[in-house]
């Protein structure tokens, strides 16, 4: 195994999606945990439902939208689910803070390693070239990321195997010499049955799937990304 290029999801992996419970909080005292916890499920939930839902997969999904539109529809569905009124400025409010969602804290120095050590890196995610590219901005990130590859153009979301198959389309490598990094369970399963050597970043310290393979390395902050390299 020779890792060259270091492939990280981006929300939840990157950028947490829960530090939009701050702003939900205040638009709407005492729930903006349960806030922030349902529109993540919700938003994945919706781009299974659509991937899932259309066989005819030879220009993509019929069902397809955007992840922002999809992140909006779930924002709404948990506005509603948890009966609490949807005002125009208040949803406009959370749409414009998850566009810009808060790092974790060891992302820019390990990605900073990354380029010290001559590694190619890159973002595979769901989400649309508008919103990575304003999170990554957002972030601070911008120089340290080398590509930047939406689902959007095969109108597919993860896990298909056309969405990982992205990766080799931008970097063409043998995918176990891709490190694939993301703190999703389901999405390192994925990536694991794709080929990529694969690292789950376990913030939350949750048992493994129990389906499939285990991922190649598992570890509870970025920082394992470079002792991956390192051995």
């Amino acid at each position: 195994m020779a890792i060259q290029t270091v492939v990280f999801d981006a929300y939840g992996t990157l950028f947490d999606v829960y530090s939009i419970g701050a702003l939900a909080e205040q638009l709407y005292p005492g729930q903006g945990a349960a806030i922030s916890v349902l529109w993540r499920d919700k938003q994945i939930d919706y781009t299974r439902l659509i991937t899932m839902s259309d066989p005819h997969r030879v220009e993509g999904s019929r069902h397809y939208q955007s992840f922002w539109d999809i992140t909006r529809s779930a924002l709404l569905y948990t506005l509603a689910r948890f009966k609490l009124d949807a005002q125009a400025e208040h949803v406009e409010a959370l749409m414009g803070q998850y566009a810009k969602l808060t790092p974790f804290a060891e992302n820019l120095g390990v990605l900073q390693a990354l380029k010290q050590r001559g590694i190619t890196t890159a973002i595979l995610s769901n989400g649309s070239l508008d919103m990575l590219n304003t999170a990554v901005s957002s972030a601070g990130m911008t120089e340290l990321i080398d590509h930047v590859i939406s689902v959007d153009p095969i109108r597919l979301f993860k896990t298909s195997p056309e969405s990982y198959g992205l990766v080799q389309k931008t970097i063409p490598l043998d995918a176990q010499d891709i490190l694939f990094v993301s703190s999703n369970g389901w999405d390192a399963l994925g990536a694991t049955w794709f080929g990529f050597t694969t690292l789950w970043v376990n913030r939350q310290h949750l048992p493994h799937e129990t389906i499939g393979p285990k991922p190649t390395h598992t570890g509870h902050d970025l920082t394992r990304v470079l002792d991956v390299l390192s051995h």
